[in-house]
This record gives structure tokens, C-alpha cells and sequence, in this order.
């Protein structure tokens, strides 16, 4: 019989060697162990639990790796934490690992270390003095529980001088942005320069495609560029500021036509028309208007004056739309005058005559350039009295651009 008269008493099992034996199959086991066929191997067998009383006497069972020990319900068993693995037997299946004991056998209960209190079966267990808010750890600082005791650390983003946390500049130590790094209390914060955002690592930069956000970042063409973009011009314009475009005028900038020629510019573009624009039989009287005299034979079937003007329009301009209005340059007494397109129209305009000395043409279709219209508009002037009838013609030139800016 055990003596428990010792004060201490280390108690180590030890699965000790079977002889082989040739009949012996690997789902034999060492006494106190029993094969585990869904892990094939030997699995303890806890004596505690499957022998009815296993302890006599008022003692308790403590089962242990082969065996179990029957001890006064007063002893502090303390669990070892490291274990040893059994020799291999020749024959045997194998075993798991065992575990020590070290046993305090006395029948008066005696207090744990500092740091452990008593747990089930009078063991000792240690105490989590972080859990339990037990220990002295300041607000700034974060509590580690440790075996028996706890420590004390910084929060992340601080580092400890002497009894204080102290805030650690990451933007100093490790330049850990792309671009701009901003120092916080306890940590960093990175910001991008302009033109680029946060990539979601809160760290990287990238470019912001300011193209693809709208279609009205430019008045004509985007161009995306690192940290930044720009606007296009078509031929014929400039930039005005940073996204508008402005038509150039040619006409102004260069000797774009000839001598005999006057040069009209419009929307992207200009163009060329004769200084002279009469023929026969007509004569120029000033620089825009043809005479055909009633002396002439050649003008009694003819309409006595000719005026040439020229206007631009922007593609796509929204209809119906006031574009031009014709006006009698003299009025007499007695007479009437009617107003009537007689060439060049194909259903994009109308005359509206708004009095009797005047009329205005009306875009109603949506033009589309470059394109050229010549429209040719006819004021018809009758005077009852005097029995006298004559017209004049308004030839107007239009030229539509190819844009609608």
C-alpha cells in the first residue's frame, strides 16, 4: 500500500514494454488501453468511469494515461505539461502519448501559488487576471495574461518608454503611403495626391479616370493622363480655358483666299465666294447687290436687284429656330409686298412674313455639316395705283458647321 505519509510524492507512469509475440495482431493493446478502430490506435481506457468504485474508502479516482490512482479527496494534483511519448513495442499498436503527475497527497486542503486558484478536483488552475479586470494595467495600456501572472503592453501604433506609451510616427518610420502620409494618434492615415484615389488597401494609389465619369468633362474629346487629363479641339478651333472650344476665325489669321476673292468664315472652318458675284446682265452697284436696269431688254423678265448675304449654323441646332430675317430697304406709299422662298429649300425652311416690309426664315429641320444651303428669298412689290409690279431677290448663302459648338 502506498505510504502517504510523504509530504511529496511524484508519481510517473510509464507504459511499460510487452514481449512480442508473433500471434499478437496490431489491434492488440497494453493493459489500461483499448483499440480505437476510427483512429487505429490505442486509446486510454478511463478507469474512472468504467469501473463501479473504483476507489474505496472515501478516496477519489484521478485516471491517468494506462491506470488511475485513487487518492484522499483533499490532494492537489498539479497537471505537468510536458509529455513524453512510450517506447514502441514490437507487436503492439501503438500507444498515445502519457502525461505526469505531480501530486501534493494531504488531508488538509492548502492554498495555490500566487497567480492559481483551486479548480475541479482540488486542482489548480490559473487565474486570467485580464478576463477578470483583476489587474492594474493603466486605460492606455492592454493586458496579456500570462501562466500564474499577466503583463502589460502597448496599444498597437505605441511603443513603451519606461511606464508611458508613447505615440509611434509610422509616416517617419516606414513611409508606408504612395503619396501623402498623415500622422494620427496611435496610427496613420494616407492620403492621395490630386488626380489619384485610395486603392481599398487604404495604402496605394491610383489614377482617377476623370474621362470615364462624365461625358461633359470636355466640350469635345477627353484625353486621360496620370493625375490629371485633357481637353481637344477638332481642326478649325482652339481651346478656350481648360474645356471649351473656340472657332477659329481664318479669315482673320491668314491669307486663306484669293485677291478676286472674299474670305467668310464659319463654325470650323471658312470659305471662299468671288468679290464680283454678278452675271450678266446684271452690274454690281455696291459689294453685295446686283442691278439689272429696265433700259436693258435683257432685264424686263428678270427681278430688278440681286442681293448676296452669307450666316453660319451649328449642326444639330434645335427647331424650330428664327435664323434670318429679310426687310424691304425702301417703302413707298401704295404698295404691297409678299415674301416667298423660290429655290433651295427642300422642306429645312419656311417664311413667315411678320409684316408688310418684312419676313423671317424659320429653321425647321435639324441641319447636320459640313453642308452648304443656297436659298434663294423673293420680296414681290405691287402698287395698284401706279399699276407697277417688280421684285427683288435675297440670295442667301448658309453654311452649316460641322459641329454643334
Amino acid at each position: 500500500m502506498l505510504q502517504w505519509c510523504l509530504l511529496v510524492a511524484f508519481i510517473f507512469h510509464t507504459i511499460r514494454s510487452q514481449e512480442i509475440d508473433e500471434t499478437i495482431t496490431y489491434t492488440q493493446c497494453t493493459d489500461g488501453y483499448q483499440w480505437d478502430p476510427e483512429r487505429q490506435q490505442c486509446r486510454d481506457i478511463d478507469e474512472c468511469e468504467t469501473i463501479p468504485d473504483a476507489c474505496k474508502g472515501e478516496m477519489k479516482c484521478i485516471n491517468h494515461y494506462g491506470g488511475y490512482l485513487c487518492l484522499p479527496k483533499t490532494a492537489v494534483v498539479f497537471l505537468n505539461n510536458v509529455t513524453t511519448a512510450p517506447p514502441a513495442v514490437p507487436g503492439r499498436a501503438p500507444v498515445p502519448t502519457q502525461q505526469s503527475y505531480v501530486i501534493f497527497p494531504h488531508f488538509q486542503p492548502r492554498p495555490c501559488p500566487y497567480g492559481f486558484a483551486p479548480h475541479e478536483q482540488n486542482q489548480c488552475k490559473d487565474i486570467d487576471e485580464c478576463a477578470l479586470g483583476s489587474h492594474n494595467c493603466g486605460p492606455d495600456l492592454i493586458c496579456v495574461n500570462t501562466r500564474g501572472s499577466f503583463i502589460c503592453r502597448c496599444k498597437p501604433g505605441y511603443q513603451k518608454r519606461g511606464n508611458q506609451c508613447l505615440d509611434i510616427n509610422e509616416c517617419e518610420t516606414s513611409a508606408p503611403c504612395d503619396h501623402q502620409c498623415f500622422n494620427i494618434v496611435g496610427s496613420f492615415i494616407c492620403q492621395c495626391d490630386q488626380g489619384y484615389e485610395l486603392n481599398p488597401d487604404k495604402v496605394t494609389c491610383r489614377d482617377v479616370d476623370e474621362c470615364a465619369y462624365s461625358s461633359y468633362m470636355c466640350q469635345y474629346q477627353c484625353i486621360n493622363e496620370p493625375g490629371r487629363y485633357s481637353c481637344l479641339c477638332p481642326e478649325g478651333y482652339k481651346l478656350l480655358g481648360s474645356r471649351m472650344c473656340q472657332d477659329i476665325n481664318e479669315c482673320e489669321t491668314e491669307n486663306a483666299c484669293l485677291e478676286q476673292e472674299k474670305c467668310w468664315n464659319y463654325h470650323g472652318g471658312y470659305r471662299c465666294y468671288p468679290r464680283n458675284p454678278c452675271h450678266e446682265p446684271y452690274t454690281q452697284m455696291s459689294e453685295n447687290r446686283c442691278v439689272c436696269p429696265a433700259v436693258n431688254a435683257a432685264c424686263r423678265d428678270q427681278p430688278y436687284s440681286y442681293v448676296y448675304k452669307y450666316m453660319n449654323v451649328r449642326s444639330d441646332r434645335s427647331v424650330p429656330s428664327d435664323i434670318f430675317q429679310i426687310q424691304a430697304t425702301s417703302v413707298y406709299p401704295n404698295t404691297f409686298n409678299t415674301f416667298q422662298i423660290i429655290s433651295g429649300n427642300e422642306g429645312e425652311f419656311y417664311l413667315r412674313q411678320t409684316s408688310n416690309v418684312s419676313a423671317m426664315l424659320v429653321l425647321v429641320k435639324p441641319l447636320t455639316g459640313p453642308k452648304e444651303y443656297i436659298v434663294d428669298l423673293e420680296m414681290l412689290t405691287v402698287n395698284a395705283v401706279m399699276n407697277y409690279r417688280t421684285s427683288s431677290v435675297l440670295r442667301l448663302t448658309i453654311v452649316v458647321g460641322p459641329y454643334s459648338f
